[in-house]
């Protein structure tokens, strides 16, 4: 099993300097993770979502942090695909350009950007966001195969061309995509690419969800595949602050996911923007009490409300001392998740507990999987 963390750029307050250092923050979390021992590093990519999400560059994120690093994977989690956002070519040139210079360290990530906030802003039509993102999936795969890619589909002509830099990891890095909902577990194990599941449902709603991607897995059709090089792997969010006083850790780690709640109804559903000054407040009762707020304000937008939209209303995550944290990491590894993704950079968490709970990934929950996987491979 692997541990990663995940990076939006939340922001609370927002103004220029505190933007500016918050990605500054970002970048010495992702280098810290290296030093304690994560896997990987994800970055996504969202445009105008004030406070949800100021990574709108993440391919000059990664870069930074590849330049910072040398061991750490670094991946697009994930690149906004509909042609408007990011032209194909475009995709494969900037990919083999970083993975060139990371020396094979990257992975690519697939999503819609399908927010009417992004989609306004680059003129994407919403009927288009699917077709679109597998159509550069497969053009991904198939950019290196020949010197020369020629491509000529209803979506996508291109060629023939030099799709150049060549990545190092032939012939392509591995892909994924983003998964919120089943049919988009389903289309990701379809296609052969790895499900990155970005929802806060916890172990029950991920256990279903990884059972859906592996029996699709088994009975898919040859022909859907974007590859012949699959990555059949489940990747699953783990919102997290880990600290000694594991009621702080609770209370940190709530404030910051009714943030990340509040702005998933503001930008998702029309709701208000978050709640900011919520220091005192009682905040896992406002995640309760927002829920039903969100699935009405998800309805009225004709968006159906789903188990994993009102789970982020849900505070049991592995917020507490690292002893928690290992308990409930264990009931992911149970379920056999291939990757932890933790979420720890969330809008109202100080750098310092974030800092602190990367340490206390790095130096006890960490090793302690690693130990029992070790002491599994002699049994």
């Amino acid at each position: 099993m692997q541990f990663s963390m995940i990076f939006e750029a939340q922001l609370a307050k927002p103004t220029p300097e505190r933007e500016r250092q918050l990605l500054l923050d970002s970048v010495e979390q992702a280098v810290y993770g290296e030093e304690m021992g994560f896997d990987r590093v994800w970055a996504v990519e969202h445009h105008g979502l004030e406070r949800y999400a100021h990574m709108s560059a993440s391919e000059i994120f990664l870069s930074w942090v590849a330049a910072k690093t040398s061991r750490i994977r670094i991946g697009h989690g994930v690149v906004c695909m509909p042609f408007n956002y990011n032209h194909p070519v475009r995709v494969a040139e900037r990919v083999g350009m970083l993975d060139a210079l990371s020396g094979g360290r990257l992975d690519v990530g697939g999503g819609r950007g399908s927010t009417r906030m992004e989609m306004g802003m680059y003129g994407v039509e919403p009927s288009a966001t699917y077709p679109q993102m597998e159509e550069s999936l497969r053009f991904l795969a198939n950019a290196w195969r020949k010197d020369e890619v020629d491509w000529h589909t209803d979506l996508l002509d291109v060629g023939p061309a030099k799709i150049l830099p060549r990545p190092v990891q032939t012939p392509h890095p591995p892909l994924y995509m983003a998964c919120s909902k089943r049919d988009t577990v389903k289309l990701a194990a379809a296609l052969g690419v790895g499900a990155l599941v970005m929802g806060f449902a916890g172990p029950e709603e991920v256990k279903e969800m990884y059972d859906l991607y592996w029996e699709t897995v088994r009975t898919r059709a040859p022909e859907r595949l974007v590859t012949t090089e699959t990555t059949d792997k489940f990747v699953a969010l783990c919102p997290t602050i880990v600290l000694d006083d594991g009621a702080r850790a609770l209370r940190i780690g709530a404030r910051g996911q009714r943030f990340f709640a509040e702005s998933i109804a503001h930008w998702y559903g029309n709701g208000p923007a978050p709640a900011e000054d919520t220091e005192d407040d009682d905040n896992i009762a406002a995640l309760a009490r927002d829920k039903e707020a969100l699935v009405a304000k998800l309805n009225e937008a004709n968006i159906p409300a789903r188990p994993q939209d009102t789970g982020t209303f849900n505070a049991e995550h592995a917020y507490g001392t690292a002893e928690y944290a290992i308990e409930y990491v264990q009931r992911l590894a149970d379920i056999g998740v291939d990757e932890i993704m933790c979420l720890i950079q969330m809008g109202t968490v100080p750098q310092e507990v974030c800092m602190e709970t990367i340490r206390q990934w790095g130096e006890t929950v960490i090793p302690h999987f690693r130990a029992a996987e070790r002491a599994g491979s002699r049994a």
